[in-house]
């Protein structure tokens, strides 16, 4: 009687898993449908090299997509390093104890953090007291604080499944501790660090609240000349795409663009994501066969 109560049990519990998975499913399917079709038919060459025109109620998103790659990049440059560094040193050298455990607690409560409080954090210290500016770098940098939780919290758990023998055997044989690591430990979790990290850089591609405080502009198709542009405003997808959907005088006629501007980031946000599956495969595969 009890193993057929555990039997039935178990099956209603991957039957309400199943049906969970083809919910969200579904329900991005529909999304993705609805944006796909919509703005499928607005995408075209013109529309996404040249610059909008008569108030952004025609032309292209030229200037957004220049915009959201060089935010991207300083978020990249700032956060990459910073996060897989700070991953490392808690994990490999930072003596565990109570001080840990609480930076620890801190940067996975900082994960949470909604993003407009970042956004105003951002403003008021490097806009600000910092004085850089409404300006990419401001806005880079504002989000590589929003990836940086996100970026060690990855690091850190991948580096946790490198196993402890990998350690101990490279320190047996007269390694230091950075060649341990650089040798034994980083080529197995650099797929797990990766991955963690642009996951995180593709959330902040698609965020809007904190370079609305930072640099981004309604209208700016100026695209000044590096190292020009770090300091100057500029136009990004995510802001764009929420002007022309809530603020616009004209919010029917430009409502296509909007849709081709949807699809445009989220064919970015899924790049960025099949990107990071394809660094994992190709890093387990390569390390399977050592």
């Amino acid at each position: 009687m009890k193993l057929n109560s555990r039997k039935i049990n178990e099956k209603l519990g991957f039957f309400m898993v199943r049906m969970a998975a083809v919910l969200v499913v579904f329900i991005l399917a529909v999304i993705l449908y609805d944006i796909f079709s919509k703005g499928g038919s607005v995408i075209s060459w013109e529309f996404i090299t040249q610059k909008p025109r008569k108030g952004i109620t025609e032309g292209g998103i030229w200037p957004a997509i220049v915009g959201t790659f060089w935010v991207s990049l300083i978020t990249v440059v700032f956060a990459v390093p910073v996060g897989m560094f700070t991953a490392i040193y808690l994990n490999e050298y930072a003596i565990q104890g109570r001080l840990i455990r609480i930076i620890r607690l801190a940067i996975r409560n900082l994960s949470g953090v909604p993003s407009i409080v970042y956004g105003l954090f951002g403003f008021a210290l490097f806009v600000l007291m910092l004085n850089i500016g409404l300006s990419a770098l401001s806005a880079g940098l504002t989000l590589g604080l929003l990836t940086l939780p996100w970026t060690i919290t990855a690091s850190e758990e991948a580096l946790k499944t490198v196993p402890m023998s990998y350690r101990e055997g490279a320190l047996a044989l007269g390694a230091t501790k950075w060649q341990t690591i650089r040798s034994n430990v980083l080529p197995y979790a650099v797929p797990g660090m990766l991955t963690g990290t642009i996951l995180g850089l593709a959330r902040a591609a698609g965020e809007t609240a904190p370079i609305l405080f930072t640099g981004a502009a309604f209208f700016w198709p100026i695209l000044p000349s590096f190292p020009k542009v770090l300091v100057s405003q500029f136009m990004a997808l995510p802001y764009h795409l929420f002007i022309m959907s809530t603020q616009h005088h004209e919010i029917v006629k430009v409502r296509p663009l909007a849709y081709g501007t949807a699809f445009v980031l989220i064919v970015l946000v899924l790049s960025m994501n099949i990107l990071a599956v394809w660094i994992r495969y190709r890093f387990r595969k390569k390390y399977k066969r050592v």
